[in-house]
């Protein structure tokens, strides 16, 4: 297998574990997308692989897109050479994560947010714990949803939550995320989620190869492609609301942890 910047790779039987490198809160970029789907598309070539665990390093699983505190931002509301690989290249990255063939589990041992979010709800499954966060801030950072998740967090756990979560960016626990059907296992801590999630990767690893690839290609069937679709969308409306004023005033509060004072403008 080829080497990786910021992912490692741990084999457990017929499970492979993706562990994303970028401590303490993971923030990604195209890069780190491009990766675990290189990563992901092996898995997909070796039939010794069952079953994939998505995990990371640090306090959080992945804390979306780092904006800084703004500063740096250009008119269009880019980052220094975001205007070269985007936020459209990223999303190409995104939706080969949907096309992989393997079942994923989620480890989600702190803060999933914004796009990190995004990124936690490509496996079929998610792992979590009391102390996680799972938040959609992207309206309180002055933007639009992305990385599909106007699609895949909607299908999960229904349009209104979504709405929910998307209209009040509120922050919701692990305890609240395993009762609204956004986790589907809570362990005790956060030193538990990784065993929990590997023991569900080692029980799906216990069944056909081939047989879970066809099943698991039923239930997504299309979701790849829904995704597609919703990134296109969600890419355009991104695009025009980072040229606002609310969109730098979203982020600079942000930074200064305060509430924000947005102007409609």
């Amino acid at each position: 297998m080829k080497s990786f910047k910021d992912i490692a790779i741990e084999e457990h039987g017929h499970v492979r574990l993706i562990e994303i490198r970028r401590p303490p809160h993971n923030f990604f970029d195209v890069a780190l997308i491009h990766e675990i789907a290189d990563a992901l598309e092996t898995f997909d070539a070796d039939i010794g692989v069952r079953a994939v665990v998505l995990a990371a390093q640090g306090k959080s699983f992945c804390a979306g897109a780092n904006f800084g505190d703004g500063s740096t931002l250009d008119r269009s509301g880019q980052r220094p050479g975001e205007e070269l690989l985007g936020s459209g290249h990223l999303y190409l990255q995104a939706v080969r994560l949907f096309r992989t063939k393997k079942p994923i589990i989620g480890a989600i041992h702190g803060a999933a947010v914004g796009g990190g979010l995004g990124l936690a709800m490509v496996p079929d499954f998610r792992v979590t714990c009391p102390e996680a966060r799972f938040s959609a801030n992207f309206t309180r950072l002055g933007f639009h949803p992305g990385f599909g998740l106007t699609t895949t967090l909607t299908e999960v756990i229904g349009p209104a939550k979504a709405a929910l979560m998307f209209y009040t960016s509120r922050r919701v626990t692990g305890d609240d995320a395993y009762a609204m059907g956004l986790a589907d296992v809570l362990a005790p801590d956060v030193a538990g989620v990784r065993p929990a999630a590997l023991k569900l990767a080692a029980e799906i690893a216990e069944n056909s190869p081939l047989g879970l690839m066809s099943t698991r290609a039923t239930m997504r069937a299309g979701l790849a492609d829904r995704v597609q679709k919703a990134t296109e969308h969600e890419l355009k409306e991104q695009s025009a609301l980072r040229a606002s004023e609310d969109f730098k005033e979203g982020i600079k509060a942000m930074a200064e942890r305060r509430v924000p004072n947005f102007t409609g403008r």
